[in-house]
């Protein structure tokens, strides 16, 4: 069952002289439970692509399917609860809310849903991630690669149909990078999750079940990785 598919992606920014063509008549699917690495230059439209998938930027013609939702198709505030519910996104600075500690920002996407969060879920999470004895600190009393797993925990807190990871492992050194996306690829096999990630690491693409390429806006199948 495909949870993601593109048909002729487009994404043009500015017109005539300084015309940039992102991305080119971009098509591929990603199945349930796939985790999906993608690779290329800087510049080559990788985050485009990402930010177009997770509905942060909108293509200048094609089409975007998520969980058989035509994305681009919905009005701006049913594609907000959608992005919400459906979409994690794991950041390479993090992004968590310094005011908040360690269950309380992996909660944070439940709650802004006005939903009520799952303990034995959360507990588990925080289990698998090695956050339970850390669960009361604040972001400031972590080290980068428990930030990060906070980040994948906030990530994988409401069971999004998709999971997109932009350089997860940028600002991380080599043992904690190891680990994160160990994490990453255990959340795919233990949750059935849909991962897609962009990387510069060529080893760590290669822990996906699949690897795209991206160069000059078009997109190229390199074949699978699954270390």
């Amino acid at each position: 069952m495909n949870i993601l598919t593109l048909q002729n992606l487009c994404k043009t920014y500015g017109k005539g002289e300084t015309k940039v063509e992102a991305l080119k008549n971009v098509s591929f699917s990603v199945s349930k439970g796939e985790f999906v690495s993608i690779i290329g230059p800087s510049g080559s439209g990788k985050s485009t692509l990402l930010n177009i998938i997770g509905a942060l930027d909108f293509p200048t013609s094609g089409k975007v399917t998520i969980d058989s939702r035509d994305i681009y198709t919905m009005k701006e505030e049913a594609l907000s609860v959608f992005r919400r519910r459906n979409i994690g996104f794991i950041f390479q600075a993090f992004n968590l809310v310094p005011e908040l500690n360690v269950e309380e920002n992996i909660i944070l996407p439940i709650l802004l849903d006005y939903q009520k969060p799952d303990k034995h879920y959360v507990a588990e999470l925080l289990g698998i991630l090695g956050l339970t004895e850390r669960k009361h600190h604040l972001p400031s009393q972590l080290s980068g690669g428990q930030q990060q797993r906070v980040a994948i925990g906030r990530a994988l807190a409401t069971k999004p149909a998709i999971i997109l990871a932009d350089e997860p492992t940028g600002n991380l050194d080599s043992k904690n990078s190891k680990e994160v996306i160990n994490l990453l690829k255990l959340s795919v096999d233990r949750y059935n999750q849909t991962l897609i990630m962009i990387t510069h690491n060529q080893d760590y693409a290669l822990f996906a079940d699949r690897v795209l390429h991206v160069e000059d806006g078009m997109v190229k199948e390199l074949g699978g990785g699954a270390r």
